[in-house]
């Protein structure tokens, strides 16, 4: 058993507009999260009007996904910078359609 506790990387709020902000926590765990193959546990979110319209993920047995708007698809995780340039890649798209 390992005595190393969770590691906290990022804990950012971002404000995008009044009614816009991204949130994005991401922690080194111990052991993978059952369903992806790394230590890392994250969470990457848009909100816009109270309303979570993008998020990247990794819940426990569902693994890697991300959620865009109602749809939930896999995510291939390749790394942490990785994770973050796709996530704010999406954030801009976003931001581009408004």
């Amino acid at each position: 058993m390992s005595n190393m506790k969770a590691e906290l990387l990022l804990h950012e709020r971002h404000v995008l507009a009044e009614d816009a902000f991204v949130e994005m926590v991401v922690w080194r765990v111990p052991r993978s999260i059952p369903g992806s193959a790394h230590q890392l546990k994250y969470r990457l979110a848009l909100v816009v009007s109270g309303r979570c319209l993008l998020r990247y993920d990794n819940e426990a047995g569902k693994g890697d996904h991300r959620h865009l708007g109602a749809a939930e698809a896999a995510y291939e995780f390749k790394g942490y910078e990785k994770l973050l340039s796709d996530f704010w890649a999406d954030v801009e798209a976003w931001r581009r359609k408004k």
